[in-house]
């Protein structure tokens, strides 16, 4: 499997989401914002965490015109798979690959903890591995990771199944406590809880491995 993790300027993450991808068995390039193309034979395209651009605009705003962002949102047109975390969530729904926006948190601070997360799915690449009702512990880090969509949105999101987590305790005031959602094609996946930060037990919790373990899995047996 193949993976691209995009970098852009403030990205922090994208280094861990590598290495949580080669340890999951997958072939990573990190690909610079400035680059139009993505890697031959990509199957992977990963948005990591961070401050691109440092939120000057809009969290994920200018990443999301960046030029590499083109060819993140043809690769998700064309049944890509895509992962986006932290600011990689706010980058996707800024390139309007997943529906909503990601508003301050409710209590106007940055929020960085490890929470409960409960697996809303497991109809999907990202929690196959996974059942309904588990429960992750993954690390957040924060002050825009309140996800908001309006009514129509959050129904057609609940009625296909699209809500991938959500928050055992919600720390931010995101709507229905969602924590992750996937796109209609259920091959992207923007996550505001960082797995890449819990691989290792260094890190103090190996829960993020399931994650990353599961889509490999599908990528590899595809």
């Amino acid at each position: 499997m193949k993976a691209a993790v995009l970098q852009f300027p403030g990205s922090n993450c994208d280094r861990d989401m590598a290495v949580a991808l080669r340890r999951a068995g997958a072939d990573v390039t990190i690909v610079w914002h400035k680059e139009t193309d993505l890697p031959p034979g990509t199957d992977l395209v990963a948005v990591p965490g961070g401050f691109s651009f440092g939120d000057y605009l809009r969290c994920g705003a200018i990443a999301a015109r960046s030029p590499i962002s083109a060819a993140l949102i043809a690769h998700a047109e064309r049944g890509g798979f895509v992962l986006g975390v932290c600011n990689g969530l706010q980058v996707l729904t800024e390139t309007g690959l997943l529906p909503g926006a990601l508003m301050r948190n409710a209590g106007l601070k940055f929020v960085c903890k490890t929470v409960p997360l409960i697996v809303a799915t497991e109809d999907s690449p990202f929690t196959q591995n996974l059942s309904k009702g588990d429960t992750l512990h993954l690390p957040i880090a924060h002050h825009d990771g309140n996800y908001f969509a309006d009514p129509e949105t959050l129904a057609r999101l609940k009625g296909e199944d699209r809500i991938a987590f959500r928050y055992a305790e919600n720390p931010n005031g995101s709507v229905d406590d969602i924590a992750g959602l996937l796109s209609e094609n259920r091959r992207v996946l923007g996550l505001m809880p960082h797995p890449e930060r819990a691989v290792d037990p260094a890190h103090g919790g190996t829960d993020g491995q399931a994650i990353f373990r599961s889509l490999v899995t599908q990528l590899t047996d595809a």
